[in-house]
């Protein structure tokens, strides 16, 4: 079928365009003009045509979210659902992150800590999400083999093997290292990490194991750079630990998750800590190699969620309410913590206004992703709202005069003017994380895109402009119509195409035959595990 969105404000940065025009889709692609007429026409007549968004690290799947539902299901309510998805608006619940998402306009999402042992479990999860396109990144940095290979002095091609083989095995789409070395570090009585600390047992570091992962990805040519989730979230003086990872990439491609949780510059009285967001935002304009996604914490009642043991660990004494779940497992330890963002509490307004002034500060809108880090910083529902406080600097000085005047005190949020452009929100939000991603078919308009296209009516309230989408179409077919699913479709899984090393294969399938009683086969994510066809091919860089 041939179809023609008409005379929307077509917004795609990718082509520097931003003006009245037509998309033309056809077979579930974006087309060129063709010169005959369409068998459908959608009228976009005062409406903003974007391509469907992009996310890059949402906690939607796996163990700890498992977990997170089961400690807090005062978080995942009910409400009534379609006919034949009965848990279609359960909070959480795997249809209700599909139905939702594409409600405002998205259509893929990423899934940002895999570990390989937990890889089957994670993607038959994922393959339940329906409407979006889905992936998952595959975390290493704390696993025993790795450690072993790296203190034995094995070499760059041992890791580099030991590195594909996971990400074939768990079927990822990249890689992501976890305050690396932290959770070995924890079995052994640490309660902190930084860069160069030994590493008990192993004699490694931080900087020794993120530096191997670093070649590695690059060496196998991964499209997405190491996804990096830095020792000292959350601390006082976070921002130092921040510009020594940087530094320590030493100019090779780096992505930081949660930016928001190290922009905490420690004050002269040593309590508590002040915006660091100037520092990180100008760290990232000067080193063009670096991308980093915000973690933008927003007001309310949610749950931490995250393989950082050291982190969990110790937030747990501020859990809200007072429970909590923490384990430490064989590759991977982590938590589950639920947390309060008080807008009248100093530190969670401080929290608030760090994110934003990161990305109004940022020089490159498209290396400056928008994430909540869900639902760490909080719910990605409250996107909406994010970008009405980036758009509209009046929104914002309402909103900053309702808070703690630590705010203007502490950051430097209350004195910026730059509103962002709807161009510069397809790039915080579509452009920039597909790019991210190597996700050369998405997160743009021009011929050859995946017609994954998302129609909002132009509204001076953004929140609402972006809360529910007027239309959005998933591979050219309409899944979303004034806000409410009208299609129920599945997605594909996305990962890479990456080939194991037989030799590596064989020694692995020793090792976890050796510590689980059953080998590599037990912990390969195999097409079999699934009803359909779920996997899409992602070409890794030529």
């Amino acid at each position: 079928m041939l179809s023609v969105i008409r005379g929307g404000r077509v917004v795609d940065p990718t082509a520097s365009r931003d003006a009245v025009g037509d998309v033309w889709i056809e077979d579930g692609h974006v087309i060129e003009a063709p010169g005959r007429e369409p068998d459908r026409v959608i009228d976009a007549a005062g409406c903003v045509v974007m391509a469907g968004g992009v996310e890059v690290h949402s906690h939607i799947a796996g163990g700890n979210v498992i977990t997170s539902r089961l400690l807090l299901p005062e978080l995942y309510v009910s409400e009534a659902a379609p006919e034949g998805h009965p848990f279609a608006h359960a909070g959480g619940a795997a249809a209700w992150i599909g139905a939702t998402y594409a409600r405002m306009g998205y259509t893929t999402a990423v899934e940002p800590a895999m570990p390989p042992t937990h890889a089957l479990g994670t993607q038959l999860e994922l393959a339940d999400i329906p409407l979006l396109d889905r992936g998952a990144l595959t975390v290493m940095g704390n696993d025993d083999h790795l450690l072993q290979l790296l203190r034995d002095g094995e070499g760059a091609n041992a890791v580099r093997d030991l590195v594909a083989l996971n990400i074939a095995t768990s079927r990822g789409l990249g890689v992501k290292c976890i305050n690396a070395g932290g959770a070995s570090a924890f079995k052994d009585g640490a309660l902190k990490l930084a860069l160069d600390d030994e590493i008990p047992c192993y004699g490694l570091s931080t900087r020794t194991i993120m530096g191997a992962l670093l070649d590695a990805v690059e060496a196998l040519k991964v499209p997405h750079p190491l996804h990096v989730h830095c020792n000292n979230l959350g601390l006082p003086g976070a921002d130092d630990s921040f510009m020594a990872t940087l530094d320590a990439a030493e100019g090779r491609r780096i992505h930081f998750a949660h930016a928001q949780f190290y922009a905490y510059g420690a004050t002269d009285d040593g309590k508590g800590f002040r915006s660091a967001a100037e520092r990180i935002a100008r760290a990232i304009g000067d080193n063009p190699q670096a991308t980093l996604d915000i973690g933008q914490v927003v007001f309310g009642q949610t749950v931490t969620v995250s393989l950082d043991i050291l982190r969990q660990f110790a937030g747990r004494k501020g859990a809200n309410p007072k429970k909590w779940v923490v384990n430490a497992g064989d590759a991977e330890g982590g938590g589950v913590v639920p947390f309060l963002y008080r807008p009248k509490g100093p530190t969670s307004s401080l929290q608030w206004a760090i994110g934003l002034e990161i990305m109004l500060l940022s020089p490159d809108p498209e290396r400056t992703i928008l994430t909540t880090d869900h639902p760490n910083g909080g719910p990605f529902t409250q996107y909406p709202r994010i970008i009405h406080l980036l758009m509209d600097k009046g929104e914002r000085e309402r909103e900053i005069a309702a808070l703690p005047g630590v705010v203007g005190e502490r950051s430097g949020l209350p004195g910026i003017d730059r509103e962002y452009s709807l161009s510069e929100i397809a790039q915080l939000t579509r452009s920039g994380p597909a790019k991210l991603l190597g996700l050369a078919d998405k997160g743009h308009l021009r011929p050859g895109a995946r017609a994954d296209v998302a129609v909002y009516r132009d509204d001076s309230n953004r929140t609402a402009m972006f809360t529910a989408a007027k239309l959005v179409l998933k591979d050219g077919v309409p899944i979303v119509e004034d806000g409410e699913v009208v299609e129920w479709r599945s997605g594909r899984t996305l990962s890479l195409v990456m080939d194991a090393d037989k030799a590596m294969a064989k020694r692995t399938d020793s090792y976890l035959t050796d510590r689980f009683g059953t080998g590599l086969d037990s912990f390969t994510v195999p097409d079999e595990a699934f009803d359909a066809p779920t996997f899409e091919a992602v070409p890794c860089r030529v």
